[in-house]
């Protein structure tokens, strides 16, 4: 249990480093702004979707390894699949509102994008920290 539940979680880092560190970057240097955001937009609800679905995944297998130690790690995962589900839900919709707002115009709503996705940004950094950290315990 313990040994699948630890591949979930690296397979659940790994695309949380390829996401921003390979797609992004090729998707805004290869299509056209408005595409790139259309494309984007297709892709995160997929990408949270794994995240939790992975970090769900992986939290029951550790609580069902009935280890100490994984116990720590379940509780890591449970936090990384409750926040993205909230990411997901609640902060994605909010970030989409924004951006449509500030490309008709709107200064406020660029702000309001700008804050938003950067605590996107921030969550996301703290899970990676995080599942990072199990690893290491």
């Amino acid at each position: 249990m313990l040994e699948f539940a630890n591949a979930l979680v690296l397979m659940l880092l790994g695309a949380m480093l390829f996401f921003p560190s390979v797609v992004a970057p090729v998707v805004f240097s290869s299509l056209p702004e408005a595409q790139a955001g259309v494309f984007l937009r297709s892709m995160f609800p997929r990408y949270y979707g794994f995240m939790i679905a992975l970090s769900l995944i992986a939290a029951l297998l550790f609580l069902v390894a009935n280890d100490e130690s994984a116990y720590q790690a379940a509780i890591v995962c449970l936090f990384v699949g409750v926040s993205t589900l909230w990411v997901r839900q609640w902060l994605l919709p909010r970030i989409n509102a924004a951006r449509d707002e500030q490309l008709a115009g709107n200064a406020e709503a660029g702000r309001r994008f700008d804050r938003d996705h950067k605590l996107s940004v921030g969550i996301n950094m703290v899970q990676l920290v995080l599942l990072v950290g199990i690893q290491f315990v």
